[in-house]
């Protein structure tokens, strides 16, 4: 009976969810790889770059990320940390202020800290994709993700702009209930070209991803570092068992 209740609680949240969000949210899969500190460190660098004007990662702190994705001080401090006043142990936090933030955009960037895990990478991988023209929108362009989204396509530059929302061609579609993707966008057109040719850009938003994808759950790296060591002690210990259950039991006659 419990079962039953748990089971249609959490498909009404699904589907509610699945609503909310406009019920068609086109996906494309992402792995993410904790391992590749090059992917981690460009996804760093654009953030900063494209990103940190705006949102902060005030749940992290500048050394504890220099550290996991192995970049000196010293280097970390001229190249990437672009405020005089923050110190190295500070949050990474950016100084909008929350009112110009919602005068500008009509809401006040979210800290994306967490995005990953209250999102997906997935759905944060496909979203930074799915920019196009929408001419009825305060910065010219919507999302084929977000509808309506207050962010200005940042990465025009580098993607260039879709002349039209993206449509759904052979690949697959969100299930409002399980959530598995069955559908996916494409570009016809472009009304903009960006400096990037599409798979350069799904690189730079995959490192983002990963990047993003890292501060959701900086201690993973950690647990699985400690996760080979466990291993590799419990099967030492498991060969020093076997070798004095052998040594003990030699002598006993059955």
């Amino acid at each position: 009976m419990i079962k039953k209740i748990l089971t249609l609680v959490c498909a009404s949240w699904l589907a509610t969810s699945a609503i909310a969000a406009g019920g068609e949210v086109h996906l494309d899969s992402m792995a993410p790889d904790m391992s590749n500190t090059t992917s981690l460190q460009e996804g760093l660098s654009t953030y900063m770059d494209y990103c940190a004007g705006c949102h902060s990662l005030g749940h992290a702190r500048y050394n504890r990320v220099a550290r996991d994705l192995e970049i000196p001080e010293d280097i970390f401090m001229d190249s990437i940390m672009f405020s005089q006043d923050a110190k190295f142990g500070d949050l990474m936090k950016f100084a909008m202020p929350v009112a110009q933030g919602k005068k500008w955009f009509g809401v006040a960037p979210p800290d994306l800290t967490m995005v990953t895990r209250v999102r997906g990478v997935d759905w944060v991988y496909t979203y930074l994709r799915s920019f196009y023209k929408d001419e009825s929108r305060p910065y010219g362009v919507n999302n084929s993700v977000f509808k309506d989204v207050g962010m200005p396509h940042v990465m025009l530059g580098l993607q260039g702009l879709c002349s039209a929302k993206p449509s759904a061609q052979d690949g697959h579609t969100l299930d409002p209930l399980t959530g598995v993707a069955t559908e996916h966008g494409a570009c016809a057109s472009q009304d903009i070209a960006g400096t990037l040719s599409t798979d350069e850009f799904d690189e730079v938003i995959y490192d983002l991803v990963n990047f993003l994808n890292y501060m959701g759950e900086p201690y993973q790296m950690d647990r699985k570092r400690i996760g080979w060591f466990v291993f590799a002690f419990l099967t030492v210990l498991l060969v020093l068992a076997a070798l004095l259950k052998r040594e003990l039991y030699k002598d006993i006659k059955h």
